[in-house]
């Protein structure tokens, strides 16, 4: 008997079956249901490329289950722009040269919003590199990360908006 999981994912109710309980949600992300945004870096946890919200929540997705994860809505990098419109945090993020590479970026840029959800950093740029430290990015592209995670949170305060 294979189990399936409910998820809501990028606001679509998907039922997936579960052939191998010990899929990580990642793997059900990118070769399950083709979302390749969410990226496979360490596969360990230390990168923080395959970052997603879960229930809001930032979370490795390479070091949790999927089917720990039944009823759950969990947001990707696909699940952010509206049509043509960028997600504040992606906007910023071209605006501050936030990338170089870009392998990194999706998982940045899903961390960014979680932190921004969070809201414990205020306009202190250290709080933000410490936030985001689980999140790495061998381009070094640091500075236009934090300029940009700092943009979009005052964008996000100044409409008083909800972040996706």
């Amino acid at each position: 008997m294979t189990p399936a999981i409910s998820l809501t994912i990028n606001y679509s109710k998907t039922i997936v079956d579960i052939d191998d309980p010990r899929i990580t949600l990642l793997d059900l992300l990118r070769e399950r249901l083709h979302l390749t945004g969410t990226k496979k870096g360490c596969d360990r946890g230390q990168c923080g490329a395959c970052t997603v919200l879960v229930d809001g929540r930032r979370v490795n997705s390479c070091l949790t289950l999927a089917i720990s994860h039944d009823g759950a809505d969990v947001l990707t990098i696909e699940g952010l722009a509206q049509g043509d419109t960028l997600h504040p945090v992606q906007r910023a993020f071209i605006e501050h040269d936030g990338m170089q590479c870009g392998f990194c970026t999706p998982g940045q840029i899903m961390s960014a919003i979680g932190l921004i959800r969070e809201a414990q950093t205020g306009d202190d740029p250290e709080r933000v590199r410490e936030q985001m430290s689980g999140n790495l990015c061998r381009c070094a592209a640091y500075i236009g990360i934090t300029q940009a995670v700092l943009e979009a949170r005052r964008q996000v305060t100044a409409d008083a908006g909800e972040i996706a």
